[in-house]
């Protein structure tokens, strides 16, 4: 039954993030020809824009190593966006050989995780990213900045609202298109949220710049979201299945199931284009490749009763 609230945005961009934020944390390694028919039946379920993967080092995130071959086999379509994630100029040299239209970097708002995922500190990072995101904006690519930890660090703790809106600013500042905020720990809850977004709306960024990204470590990536929508966000990361965490902080569990929060959001009323039917079947497909169940409730909830 749909039962609108009211202040919810009529439609919600979904940002699929399984197929790179998901499948970089898996301990196998994921076949070429299983990670496409992952994205064209992600594509097929109604999914416009999928993050596929990231050209970081083997060595770092061996999972997403085969990136040029992927790319190669993807079905193209002027209706899909496959944005990928570039950490630095040798990143961006190879996206741009493999004729990548969309890219994201991935920045911290914390020097603890700066430095370990980034073996640099915030600063260091974001003299990494300018050239990268001027000579992407130069070639005319479309760019993204995560901005992670945004809700808590597990070595740092708390994290200020204004040291998050500051790091995002400047990441904004460099000539990004879009800004993601992360709750990498999942530690988040609304109340944070809204408020966080009330800051980093203060520090100038336009809300339909806005995303978030939220982690299910606690049971809140929901009702985070939730909070997110009644504040003017209209761009939701999401993972089928539940799939990902984050391989540089052991406490990021699982992403935020892309059929859970099509569930709700196709029970108030607001418009994804995704049916979560065929989402969820995908995500069980994948799930038997994985070989493990999956963490969505609702994948849980529609598979079929033996």
């Amino acid at each position: 039954m749909r039962v609108p609230l009211d202040g919810l945005p009529e439609r919600v961009t979904v940002y699929e993030v399984g197929p790179r934020d998901g499948l970089q944390n898996e301990k196998s390694i994921v076949p070429v020809d299983v990670k496409a028919e992952f994205i064209t039946r992600l594509a097929d379920a109604g999914l416009t824009t999928i993050e596929t993967t990231s050209f970081v080092h083997p060595k770092w995130v061996p999972q997403l190593a085969d990136a040029e071959d992927l790319l190669g086999v993807l079905p193209r379509s002027p209706d899909l966006r496959y944005p990928v994630l570039v950490p630095n100029e040798r990143g961006l040299d190879r996206a741009l050989a493999n004729g990548v239209t969309e890219i994201a970097i991935f920045g911290s708002a914390t020097e603890t995780f700066a430095r370990r995922n980034l073996n640099r500190t915030v600063d260091e990072s974001l003299a990494m990213f300018e050239p990268v995101v001027r000579r992407a904006r130069d070639e005319g690519l479309w760019v993204r900045a995560y901005v992670s930890m945004v809700c808590g660090d597990p070595w740092e703790g708390d994290v200020p609202l204004a040291q998050v809106a500051s790091v995002a600013r400047r990441m904004m500042d460099l000539g990004c298109s879009a800004l993601s905020l992360g709750d990498t720990i999942g530690v988040g809850t609304p109340g944070q949220v809204t408020a966080l977004i009330g800051e980093v709306v203060g520090a100038g960024i336009p809300l339909d710049r806005i995303g978030v990204h939220f982690h299910d470590t606690y049971g809140q990536a929901l009702a985070n979201t939730l909070a997110a929508l009644r504040a003017g966000v209209t761009v939701v990361d999401a993972s089928a299945g539940g799939l990902g965490g984050c391989p540089y902080a052991e406490s990021a569990t699982g992403n935020l199931a892309t059929e859970d929060l099509v569930w709700m959001l196709d029970g108030l009323g607001v418009e994804t284009g995704v049916d979560v039917r065929k989402l969820a079947a995908t995500s069980l497909w994948m799930a038997e490749r994985l070989g493990r169940p999956s963490p969505s409730r609702v994948v849980q909830a529609l598979a079929p009763k033996e």
